[in-house]
């Protein structure tokens, strides 16, 4: 491992955080962090410009949206005592497989970010235990329909997903795209944690024109449930 000039550390007086938790990379899903620290108990730290909080069972960290500044906060929460940590986010369909409401766990991605180079090119696939153990969790809860699974592609550029892009990669298989997975994933490869991620499908990159559904009331809703499941399951020895 090269020497690097600065490393993540625990510094005097932050918290030593349980080993399972959830980094919800969206800004958006942050408006309902208050209700999930009352419901939970969960105790307010700092880390960066993200909030996180956490009790004895789990820790809940973002929003921290795009790769650098999500494999920041990964980084941190790793330094912090994590070892098992759920990504929760929202990702575009690139498929007709896949439709806005739809919730998508990633099994490998394709990077068009500018982070996973510098963990050494880590972009394997997830801890599949913690996968298996997050997509039968979530099925049993009964809230929704059984996850799909699939590749995602990971970019910065979210202005420049052309459609010569979507239509390509979606006739490889690939069925979503997002701005965090493959960086993520690289930073729990090289630090060897487990990570897993779910993500909420916000809109609809394969018609002749853009469908978004982010905007909606009922979107929005049941992104808050989603979290909400997240950390209920945790919070109750659900997934481990």
């Amino acid at each position: 491992m090269s020497d690097c000039i600065i490393n993540p550390a625990r510094s005097k007086g932050e918290p030593q955080l349980p080993a399972i938790g959830i980094l919800s990379v969206n800004p958006a899903d942050s408006t309902g962090f208050p209700s999930l620290v009352r419901r939970h108990s969960l105790v307010r730290h700092a880390i960066f410009h993200a909030h996180l909080q956490s009790n004895d069972l789990f820790f809940l960290a973002g929003p921290a949206v795009g790769a650098p500044m999500a494999t920041i906060c990964l980084e941190k929460l790793i330094a912090l005592g994590a070892r098992r940590i759920l990504v929760y986010g929202w990702c575009g369909s690139l498929h007709p497989a896949l439709v806005a409401g739809d919730l998508f766990i990633p099994t490998g991605g394709l990077s068009e970010e500018g982070t996973s180079a510098h963990y050494q090119g880590t972009t394997g696939n997830d801890d599949d235990i913690l996968r298996l153990r997050l997509i039968d969790a979530l099925t049993e809860a009964g809230s929704f329909s059984r996850p799909k699974q699939g590749r995602i592609w990971t970019t910065d550029a979210v202005y420049r997903e052309t459609r010569e892009k979507v239509e390509r990669y979606g006739a490889q298989g690939i069925l979503a795209v997002d701005m965090e997975y493959t960086a993520l994933r690289s930073v729990a490869a090289f630090r060897q944690i487990s990570l897993a991620a779910v993500m909420l499908v916000s809109d609809e990159l394969f018609h002749q024109d853009w469908a978004p559904g982010m905007h909606l009331k009922r979107f929005r809703h049941r992104s808050r449930q989603v979290l909400e499941c997240l950390c209920s399951l945790i919070q109750h020895g659900k997934i481990v």
